[in-house]
């Protein structure tokens, strides 16, 4: 075995790459796929069919449904929560009722936060905790409460961006005050706050 799963943890038939850690309670389901050097925290809940790629750090306490998917280097807080039915009938469920999510690279989901199905968090996302998020969040999009709505854009490091540098016809330039990394925001995204 190439990761270390405690011994309180329920790993059924998944694949799990080298350097992975699964602690205490956590469980997870058949053909489950996950990277390698991750971090599943404790009581974590792993999905039939969940797709996580590497490096990604699941808090403890989160669940993640079938139809996820998460990309390299996603940080999930602690408590998030993942759902995968639109309409959820306790007396009705199929895998036809099944819509997928998709966490893009880098992006961070704060703790307690809810994500509803059927949305795509874009690369270095934000999501603030405890916020409900129902649409797409864009690359490098801060979102907050309940629904959550764009409160503006951070940085790779993480930081919120000020004011553009610059801009051209595609993109507005940012600067972040914390590290001096450049990031540019599609105009598409860009609406006032």
């Amino acid at each position: 075995m190439s990761y270390k799963a405690h011994p309180t943890a329920v790993v059924e038939d998944a694949e799990i790459d080298e350097g992975t850690s699964i602690w205490h309670f956590a469980h997870i389901r058949e053909g489950a796929r996950i990277g390698r050097n991750c971090n599943v925290g404790k009581s974590a809940y792993v999905d039939t069919g969940v797709v996580i790629g590497d490096n990604v750090k699941i808090q403890n306490f989160v669940s993640i449904y079938h139809g996820v998917q998460i990309e390299d280097d996603v940080f999930i807080g602690p408590s998030a929560t993942f759902t995968n039915d639109l309409y959820p009938r306790a007396f009705r469920w199929s895998d036809d009722l099944l819509v997928s999510t998709r966490v893009c690279r880098g992006a961070s989901i704060g703790a307690n936060a809810t994500i509803i199905c059927g949305i795509t968090i874009g690369r270095y996302a934000m999501i603030g905790a405890g916020s409900v998020v129902t649409c797409d969040v864009p690359p490098h999009g801060l979102v907050i409460g309940n629904p959550a709505r764009l409160s503006g854009f951070v940085c790779f490091c993480g930081r919120k961006l000020g004011h553009p540098v610059s801009e051209d016809e595609r993109d507005q330039v940012y600067s972040c005050d914390e590290c001096q990394e450049t990031v540019h925001i599609h105009k598409p995204y860009i609406r006032p706050f």
